[in-house]
């Protein structure tokens, strides 16, 4: 782990935007976590842990499905839905899919920019499988494996493969979590001659109950992210639980440009025996706007 991490380190003191490709990678897909800007890697549960910490897994006991859904900018959707299975000693298993796709378009020219009659889609899609399994009582372990698909017209598709790496430490103080991962370390993007690295990035993050009540908790989370094409940055968030059925939730992203804040709530019940959830977030992003995302999960 320590030999993979160099590289993020090595570029730390650059700036390099547009030095990578694939970057739908780093769009978060949780309402919860976004909504509690993105510091998420120790405090994320069921099956969203494929996506933001596979070694959250196994402290999930059980079945857990979950289905986000993001308007993103400019009419493009974004969509996460994933689903994990908890064996016991032999560890558990997670599936995931995310998916950036727009809507039909028109295929314009120079000579005809009203369109030629022919339409197109463009979407970037990731596959994933997960595996994570008790490396101790309190410490986890957890993989990620992804293939890549990204499609731009006819005749422009390309794939990649990807893993995310994790480790993940649960205390009994005050639920005090702590929790790593190295992120789309995989092969290059090649379209045409032009060749570029995934969004490779190393996080890491811890959480703790800062107030405990009796009916009433209120979470406190930090990740720090160091991308392979960029400076460092910096997440906060605070949750309030009351009675673990409703939730209300606030974020800020440090050290970006674009994002900043974010909040959201959600609510959770048990019917019939199953643990249902829905959970919503607003995250500014200046002039861009906003993105509005909407999650119900499942746990059995």
């Amino acid at each position: 782990l320590s030999i993979l991490f160099l590289p993020l380190v090595a570029y730390s003191q650059y700036d390099r935007p547009g030095s990578s490709d694939g970057q739908f990678l780093k769009i978060g897909v949780s309402p919860r976590g976004t909504a509690m800007g993105d510091a998420y890697i120790s405090i994320v549960q069921g099956a969203e842990a494929t996506y933001y910490n596979p070694a959250a897994l196994p402290w999930t006991k059980g079945t857990d499905v979950i289905f986000n859904h993001t308007q993103w900018f400019a009419g493009i959707k974004h969509e996460f839905a994933a689903g994990t299975m908890n064996f016991g000693n032999l560890g558990s298993l997670g599936l995931s899919f995310t998916g950036l796709y727009t809507d039909e378009m028109k295929v314009t020219t120079p000579l005809q920019p009203e369109g030629t009659g022919e339409t197109f889609y463009a979407g970037n899609y990731r596959f994933g499988l997960s595996y994570a399994r008790h490396l101790t009582d309190r410490v986890t372990f957890g993989a990620t494996c992804s293939y890549i698909a990204m499609s731009l017209y006819k005749g422009f598709s390309v794939g990649a493969v990807s893993v995310d790496i994790a480790t993940m430490y649960i205390s009994d103080f005050r639920s005090f979590r702590f929790g790593m991962q190295i992120s789309n370390f995989g092969s290059n993007i090649q379209y045409v001659n032009e060749s570029y690295p995934l969004p490779t990035s190393f996080t890491f993050g811890f959480s703790l109950n800062a107030i405990e009540a009796e009916t009433q908790t209120l979470l406190f989370s930090f990740s720090a992210v160091k991308p392979n094409e960029g400076r460092p940055l910096a997440q906060a968030g605070l949750e309030w639980n009351y009675s673990n059925t409703l939730f209300l939730r606030g974020g800020y992203r440090f050290g970006q440009a674009v994002a900043n804040y974010s909040f959201g709530g959600g609510a959770r019940a048990n019917v019939e025996g199953y643990d249902l959830r829905i959970d919503y977030s607003y995250s500014n992003f200046l002039l861009l706007g906003a993105a509005n995302r909407f999650g119900i999960g499942v746990g059995l």
